[in-house]
């Protein structure tokens, strides 16, 4: 979903709360119609559709940089900035206009871009609507523009249009919670008049891309449309990270619980509270595994791997000092050891 199609949504709406709700109230308004509307508890016809819009506002307005520009953009439509001429007080320059479009249409001016030229004439005529006319009529032998049912086309050195030309590819983005990343979802896009859901696959990785065949520009002279590239943020969780198909997690351990072993309690990213065996002599950095806990795919199910974390107290008591020393005294070896490790070094080489 790009900017220039938040005009014609009204992702609060979408969500069914107000426009200054906090993060949490947008947080509990898409757990609630996650709850509601996901199609692998509501089978009924609309339901994925709704789940759709869920997804799609909740990724807009739980990123406070997209939400604000997103407000912005609502704001400038209902008459609530103006453009001018000139740069001003209280207006946008023609640049602001250009830059504003040219991110709405695909993320910045390439060289030789239509709205590039276009912009650039209307800003120099302060407004005035020959801009537009010069653009349309000053179109000479190999020129590119606009054809006349509107479609962009490149014309010849005798003006006829060339053969089938393939469509440009686009390239996009969508902002994912942690949560979404790990089940997968859905997300609603548009390209021109065209609107599809497309479904993000479980497991996806902050920075990575999804092609998405034949959904970029349309062709021209038959030619076929370009692809589309969606380029997937992921925002961090605090306690889980993902490692391919794995999760992640940290296992805090007391001294006593990491050198005699036992069993555990910890919750997996679902919340379910699991009970793990930890080994006697466990050291800080080692990471326990339960099996099938992980991100499940269509290419596979990963698993948890629980990173242990030996902690100990800021404050301790005399007796507890006087417990530690003897229990150092009665372990020279790993004291030893450990001694020798902290001096290793390559010697400079």
């Amino acid at each position: 979903m790009s900017e220039s199609d938040w005009l014609k949504k009204d992702y609060y709406k979408d969500l069914g709360v107000s426009q200054d709700a906090t993060d949490d109230e947008i947080d509990k308004a898409y757990r609630k119609m996650a709850r509601k509307y996901h199609p692998d508890l509501n089978h009924s016809p609309g339901a994925a559709d709704k789940f759709a819009a869920a997804n799609e506002a909740y990724g807009v307005l739980h990123n406070q940089a997209q939400r604000k520009r997103y407000d912005a953009i609502h704001r400038l439509a209902s008459g609530g900035a103006r453009f001018t001429g000139s740069g001003g007080a209280g207006g946008y320059n023609a640049d602001d206009f250009s830059n504003l479009f040219g991110s709405m249409f695909g993320g910045g001016q390439s060289e030789g871009s239509p709205f590039s030229s276009l912009f650039s004439q209307f800003g120099s005529r302060g407004g005035n609507s020959n801009g537009y006319t010069t653009y349309f009529t000053n179109m000479g032998s190999g020129a590119r523009g606009f054809g006349s049912r509107g479609s962009y086309q490149d014309y010849g050195m005798n003006g006829a249009s060339a053969g089938p030309q393939r469509g440009a590819d686009i390239r996009s983005s969508v902002t994912l919670t942690f949560a979404q990343a790990v089940s997968g979802t859905s997300v609603r896009l548009r390209v021109g008049s065209q609107s599809f859901i497309a479904r993000v696959p479980a497991g996806i990785h902050d920075g990575q891309s999804i092609r998405i065949p034949g959904k970029g520009r349309a062709g021209t002279n038959g030619g076929a449309a370009g692809d589309l590239y969606l380029k997937v943020t992921v925002t961090p969780d605090p306690l889980f990270s993902m490692e391919g198909l794995n999760l992640v997690r940290t296992l805090p351990l007391t001294v006593s619980e990491a050198v005699l072993g036992g069993t555990v309690e910890v919750s997996d990213f679902q919340g379910t509270h699991l009970r793990v065996r930890v080994p006697a002599g466990t050291s800080s950095g080692t990471k326990l595994r339960v099996r099938g806990r992980g991100v499940q795919s269509p290419s596979g199910t990963g698993d948890l791997l629980l990173r242990v974390e030996i902690r100990v107290p800021k404050r301790t008591s005399l007796l507890a000092k006087k417990a530690i020393r003897d229990f150092e005294a009665r372990t020279p070896s790993l004291k030893d050891s450990l001694a020798k490790e902290r001096l290793l070094g390559n010697g400079g080489d």
